[in-house]
């Protein structure tokens, strides 16, 4: 199946894995709904989120993530900070492995190879090449009960054709209510980045999984968001903004410095303080929603000048995901 946008290959999906199950098993004791190798593309990978209110996207995290990946990082305390769950992966307490795909973009096994360096190699020597592949499960990673943390993607595959590049990811299993929908922003956002730094437009994304499933623990959530997806259709209620075409790594480097003295609390900022970087707005729009979940873990409030300097789409997201505190907002107007 090809769809437009990610927000309906995910609604499709939940509906096939809910209501059609090829499998019901329960996998280390966890009861669960389960398609085997399934595969779907997406014809606009920008559009790279669920527009539906109850599935609460958070959109502060789906960036957080794909910027811990691109910083070559495996210390939890990075992904922490935006999701609390995620300790449970670590078994010493300070770095994931199978989960922080950082190290095996950049730093791959033994040798440390930087994979994304060397696809772009490949990519610009021969573009009809089939050999860009990046790999991120590993061979070595314990298979047995006892390790919660195994890589869930085998790899990322890239392709120029006919002048855009596309990408195809293999996972061996996902989620299909949850992993699914930060997986998809992380490997787009991959994608989109690579096609930035090729110079090149943003091709097809295509989606392959081993074994998607919905656990039991979900299956409300899956109804609920199925149920309110038929009342709002299948378009985007705001398009999501594109990445500037341009070598994007010069801004990123300035995201990541921002991100790691608001995660640590070392500085707080205003609008105006962003609004003097010299960076692209895109960028800047990064930055306004750390600056924004920095008030909400310190403050547990929204720091409505902040807020109204994001744009309509994260704007919506961000209601939509901390609901509670914009009625806080509301009493003090």
């Amino acid at each position: 199946m090809i769809f437009n946008h990610f927000h309906d290959a995910y609604l499709y999906t939940l509906a096939e894995v809910y209501h059609k199950p090829q499998f019901y098993n329960q996998p280390r004791g966890n009861r669960s709904r389960e398609v085997l190798n399934y595969t779907y593309g997406i014809e606009s990978p920008i559009e790279r989120i669920c527009y539906v209110p109850e599935r609460k996207t958070n959109i502060i995290f789906n960036f957080a993530e794909a910027l811990w990946y691109l910083s070559g990082s495996n210390n939890l305390d990075f992904i922490h900070y935006y999701a609390s769950n995620m300790s449970k992966y670590s078994a010493d307490g300070r770095t994931l492995t199978g989960t922080a795909y950082g190290p095996k973009l950049f730093a791959y096994g033994d040798k440390r190879l930087n994979q994304w360096e060397r696809i772009k190699e490949v990519l610009r020597e021969d573009p009809d090449s089939k050999r860009a592949f990046l790999s991120i499960f590993d061979a070595s990673e314990v298979l047995q009960l006892e390790n919660i943390d195994v890589s869930c993607t085998i790899g990322l595959q890239f392709f120029i054709r006919e002048g855009q590049l596309y990408m195809s990811s293999y996972m061996r299993a996902n989620d299909a209510y949850r992993g699914m929908l930060s997986d998809v922003f992380s490997f787009t956002f991959l994608q989109e980045l690579m096609a930035t730094e090729l110079g090149i437009e943003v091709g097809k994304y295509y989606h392959n999984v081993a074994s998607v499933h919905i656990y039991e623990t979900d299956y409300v959530q899956t109804k609920t968001v199925l149920s309110k997806a038929k009342q709002i259709g299948t378009v985007p209620a705001y398009p999501f903004p594109p990445m500037p075409l341009k070598d994007n790594r010069s801004d990123l480097q300035v995201v990541f410095e921002y991100e790691q003295q608001l995660r640590q609390g070392t500085i707080t900022l205003k609008p105006v303080d962003i609004d003097r970087l010299d960076i692209d707005d895109y960028w800047k729009q990064v930055i306004l929603l750390f600056a924004v979940y920095q008030s909400i873990q310190q403050k547990k409030v929204i720091d409505h000048t902040l807020y109204q300097k994001l744009i309509p789409l994260y704007q919506m997201l961000v209601q939509q995901k901390w609901e509670s505190y914009f009625s806080i907002i509301m009493e003090e107007m």
